[in-house]
């Protein structure tokens, strides 16, 4: 079996450091981790073993012998400590399981509150910052109806639609997870702080980026493929024709995640983005939250009925068999998952593809059709 790190204090600094290093990004610290055993040992390994690692080279090698910035790490576990956030790693239990299906998860998070099995059952809200009175009405029924149904509530934490979700969700009774586009420790906007402290004691605050980190604008594409990762489905409620709405509800398109759309008047400004994702046949137009739910609730139980795998595999195909799943996950992934090396796992994949049982998207990205049923 392959070696899976610890959870140690230590472990989690090495991985706080390996962030730190330029040009060492989550998909080399996979390589390094499943390489060395942990990121602690990748960060004690001789430079030629680095320079040898498939997708590395010497200006890498040498940016990691030479990492001094250890005053860094300290400050971050600091801070962490501070607002009660702890490291949740590709490796915990705790790592939403959801996450670890997309292209490029993140191999940490910061994590603020407690995350909960109830959470697989996530759907995310999403939309303008500045919604009509019926965006806001439709927001808060959704998002409470949804919550009352027992479904976590995923979204932004950003002013409009963001903010009305998580508050409806709460006011249901219901649990809610926020992903921001800054540390953990920077609560943005700041008027939604007492927002934020209410989903911290019910629900999860999540963050990929240092702790620290300013709300910087270029953070938040990258953050909303996080909330549709996070969920069964995106339901945008109002979305202009541009803004990160939409960038959300692409992402979760690539994700092989359901996109939901409410109509809105054509004479309504703010939900003709919404309009757009329906007229293309991007999104289903829902009315109602069992329009919702209809979809989400039989993908739910086929995702978790298991399934034994075939008698025929051998132990490598087995493994690499019980961590796919009906979404396509990415090489990389599936790598850090089993412990395999890139060149081993493609070449028991394409075995699997040829017994009809796995198959591949653009992107090295593999799938089990209906788990092969």
């Amino acid at each position: 079996m392959p070696h899976v790190p610890d959870d140690s204090p230590d472990e989690q600094r090495a991985l706080i450091a390996l962030s730190l290093v330029p040009g060492v990004g989550p998909g080399r610290i996979r390589l390094l981790v499943n390489a060395f055993g942990s990121a602690a040992e990748a960060l004690e390994a001789p430079r030629a073993a680095l320079a040898r690692l498939e997708g590395f080279g010497g200006i890498t090698a040498d940016a990691i012998v030479k990492f001094d910035g250890y005053d860094l790490v300290e400050e971050q576990w600091r801070r962490a400590c501070q607002v009660e956030a702890r490291m949740v790693t590709e490796w915990d239990p705790l790592y939403p399981e959801a996450l670890r299906t997309i292209y490029d998860p993140p191999v940490f998070l910061w994590m603020r509150g407690e995350a909960v099995a109830a959470d697989q059952r996530a759907i995310a809200i999403v939309g303008t910052r500045k919604p009509s009175e019926y965006g806001k009405r439709m927001s808060e029924r959704f998002a409470g109806e949804l919550a009352e149904r027992g479904y976590t509530i995923v979204s932004g934490l950003a002013y409009g639609v963001d903010a009305i979700a998580h508050a409806a969700a709460l006011q249901a009774g219901g649990r809610t997870l926020a992903v921001l586009g800054s540390g953990a420790d920077w609560i943005y906007p700041a008027r939604n702080l007492p927002l934020a402290m209410r989903i911290q004691a019910a629900g999860a605050i999540f963050s990929e980026y240092p702790l620290g980190a300013r709300p910087d604008a270029v953070h938040f594409p990258r953050r909303n493929r996080i909330v549709s990762g996070l969920s069964l489905g995106t339901l945008v409620v109002e979305a202009y024709e541009k803004g990160g709405a939409l960038i959300t509800a692409g992402l979760a398109l690539e994700q092989n995640r359901e996109v939901f759309a409410i109509p809105s008047a054509l004479t309504n400004a703010a939900g003709a983005g919404a309009n757009r994702l329906i007229q293309r046949g991007h999104a289903k137009l829902v009315q109602s939250v069992d329009d919702v739910l209809i979809e989400i609730e039989p993908a739910f139980e086929a995702k978790s009925t298991p399934t034994a795998p075939p008698l025929d595999l051998n132990p490598t195909e087995r493994q690499l068999y019980e961590a796919l799943a009906s979404e396509p996950i990415h090489i990389d992934t599936l790598c850090a998952r089993t412990g395999f090396d890139t060149s081993t796992a493609l070449v028991y994949l394409l075995s699997l593809e040829f017994k009809g049982l796995v198959f591949q998207m653009a992107g090295k990205q593999f799938y089990i059709s209906d788990r092969a049923r």
